[in-house]
């Protein structure tokens, strides 16, 4: 998880940037997530004071996770950063997808969601519970069920691979119970957990099975999600959708996401997005 700073001009130009931890209050806690906050918004003025004098701040967003009312009481107690606007972190990738047309758009990272403008301009968000509740085609997601197949492995119930293999180089532990009781017990385990992700996206593109039956049922739980979404909002018609995230981007996850919208008949032309979220942001900071 991280927190993406940028300052730009009035002509949309980026002339600072900072990158900070992740500052989602449900994770962090309330007082460090206001914290990370501040000091990266200190760090990027202050980059930005190199070679210029102090910038004349005239309107910041903030597209955050977690708890909204939190953001906003945060935002209004902040002087001198112009007129503030906070709104979920699904809205920069959502603009990237459709550049404000109706539309979806999927993500993931460490966690994903589904977020969707309506025909009528109304923003809809799915998904996106964190890894306590599944977050499906995350890295956490993904990583979790490559992790409960290499368990077995090493446990013998299942035929040995490179899945198992990966598992113990990931951890350093060399069988099923050190391995479990290191996942239960770390710290950091999510995080641990999410890491293991792109290990599994190189295997299943090297044709390890597991791996590749991992992939594909993390995509097919998001892609339920952004079916049911697509169903209510928009009906039969063909919509733009937007792919976000490297997850999502990967050679085995495209392979899945255009097998699901083929058997199911699903009416939705991909948009495999290249540029990062903060993009999405810089392109919502010209809109105003």
């Amino acid at each position: 998880m991280k927190t993406e700073c940028i300052l730009v001009d009035a002509r949309g130009e980026i002339v600072a940037r900072h990158l900070a931890p992740g500052c989602n209050p449900s994770q962090a806690g309330l007082e460090k997530a206001r914290a990370i906050l501040t000091e990266a918004l200190a760090a990027l003025l202050t980059q930005s004071q190199i070679s210029n004098a102090k910038p004349q701040i005239t309107t910041t967003l903030l597209c955050m996770a977690g708890n909204r009312a939190f953001w906003r009481e945060a935002a209004d107690a902040m002087k001198d950063f112009g007129q503030i606007t906070t709104t979920d972190d699904s809205l920069p990738v959502l603009e990237l997808a459709t550049g404000g047309a109706a539309g979806l758009v999927l993500h993931a990272g460490t966690g994903s969601f589904v977020a969707a403008r309506a025909p009528d301009g109304s923003i809809h968000y799915a998904g996106g519970l964190g890894w306590k509740f599944g977050d499906p085609g995350s890295g956490s997601d993904l990583g979790r069920r490559a992790i409960g197949h290499a368990l077995l492995e090493l446990q013998g119930w299942a035929p040995p691979t490179a899945l198992g293999v990966a598992l113990k180089a990931h951890t350093g532990l060399a069988d099923a119970a050190a391995n479990t009781r290191f996942f239960y017990t770390a710290e950091d385990a999510n995080a641990r957990i999410a890491g293991f992700a792109p290990r599994v996206l190189e295997l299943a593109n090297d044709g390890c099975a597991p791996a590749q039956t991992a992939v594909a049922c993390t995509v097919t739980d998001l892609v339920e999600y952004a079916r049911l979404v697509t169903a209510k909002l928009f009906g039969s018609a063909v919509v733009p959708c937007g792919v976000s995230g490297a997850i999502l981007n990967s050679p085995p996850a495209i392979y899945a996401l255009k097998a699901l919208a083929e058997t199911h008949a699903w009416p939705v032309d991909y948009r495999f997005i290249a540029e990062p979220p903060i993009e999405g942001v810089r392109r919502l900071l010209l809109k105003g």
